[in-house]
């Protein structure tokens, strides 16, 4: 039914328009107390097995909502009713801004994925702090806060501007994402290069402790799947040495070559970020590789491309606890989450595997003992 309306309705409607229109029916539908208790019902059910643990925090399941989606914290509860068991709000920035000039999101239909130059639009982290500190929650999903650098600060002014938004958001956070990885902020990515995201990460690292002192606030950092191997294998070793709790792998793409593209020229060429199914390879490899060089000593989410249960199993056999979406949901309506749960349960139950915290990282533990498989075995 959601695939027929998409074709019929959403196909022919400015993208950014469908997403607030959506956007407006689930906020709508999340505040009618009968409604909202039938849909969680019909599309969150829990599976006992599934439940998660990453960095201290307790899930219901390891499918969440990527960042993106939420930028403004305005639909929490909207979301976790349709049956994510984490939402990552954002990305945030220090000072309001409204992002790129429109047309600045784009389908690629023929290749179920999406360009964005959103451009980081949202209202400021005193705004979404401001939210989250008045929210009064119907469902209470894990929240994550995805931060990220106002483009009008100077890119050595970066940290303090991250830091501004950590000390206020860090109390209403779940857990907080350091984003240096959108290709939509002008020299955004520099921030990767470990000399520079070293200050940083201890930067907001000290700015959440002194902030929320009477509990420790997981920090994440979320990559780019562009990052030639041995900046990933950097990235992952920083990490281990700062105590990071975790690595989201990966963002968008500004590669086009070699991905297999089918939609049209004008459509390939629009600058920005691709996400969506042509990701899915690169992004299960960056995974494979983290996994293999920080094994259990870090948390690991897997994002970008994954579309259905065997993608969402395949990035925990490939080391990720927690699996993130948000392109596919574009695609696929409002059964995704449920159709993802139900296959990880199957899965789950006729793999050799007790618990999904057993699978994580199967794939590549195996490997590593298989020397006749060096392509995903030599990794670290």
């Amino acid at each position: 039914m959601y695939k027929l309306f998409f074709r019929l309705v959403f196909s022919r409607m400015d993208p950014e328009n469908a997403h607030h229109l959506a956007f407006r029916w689930i906020r709508l539908a999340a505040r009618i107390p009968v409604l909202r208790t039938f849909l969680a019902a019909w599309l969150a059910p829990r599976y006992t097995e599934l439940r998660t643990e990453a960095f201290g925090l307790r899930m219901h399941g390891p499918f969440g909502l990527a960042a993106g989606f939420d930028k403004n914290a305005v639909a929490i509860d909207g979301m976790a009713m349709l049956g994510f068991d984490h939402v990552e709000i954002g990305t945030v920035t220090g000072e309001a801004q409204p992002g790129n000039p429109r047309k600045r999101l784009f389908r690629l239909v023929a290749d179920r994925a999406l360009i964005n130059r959103m451009g980081f639009n949202n209202d400021g982290s005193a705004a979404v702090a401001a939210r989250l500190a008045a929210r009064e929650p119907v469902f209470r999903p894990v929240v994550g806060v995805n931060i990220g650098k106002t483009k009008a600060v100077p890119e050595e002014e970066a940290a303090a501007d991250y830091v501004k938004s950590a000390e206020r958001l860090a109390r209403h956070a779940d857990y907080l994402v350091v984003n240096v990885s959108s290709p939509n902020t002008p020299g955004l990515r520099n921030l990767q290069a470990t000399e520079a995201l070293r200050p940083l990460l201890t930067a907001v690292r000290e700015a959440a402790d002194r902030t929320v002192p009477e509990r420790r606030v997981p920090l994440l950092v979320k990559i780019a799947p562009d990052l030639a191997d041995e900046d990933v294998d950097a990235v992952a070793d920083l990490a281990v040495e700062l105590g990071l709790d975790g690595i989201i792998a990966t963002n968008t793409t500004i590669a086009r070559a070699g991905l297999g593209l089918r939609s049209s020229p004008a459509q390939v060429q629009e600058t920005g970020g691709l996400s969506g199914a042509p990701l899915k390879e690169r992004s299960l490899e960056v995974l494979r590789r983290l996994h293999a060089r920080v094994g259990d000593r870090i948390t690991l989410v897997g994002v970008g491309g994954v579309e259905t249960a065997e993608d969402a199993w395949q990035r925990i056999l490939a080391g990720a606890t927690l699996v993130q979406g948000y392109s596919a949901f574009i695609y696929e309506g409002p059964l995704w989450a449920r159709a993802i749960h139900k296959g990880l349960a199957q899965r789950l139950r006729q793999s050799p595997y007790a618990t999904l915290a057993e699978a994580v990282g199967a794939d590549v533990r195996k490997d590593v003992r298989n020397p006749e498989n060096p392509e995903k075995g030599n990794a670290a």
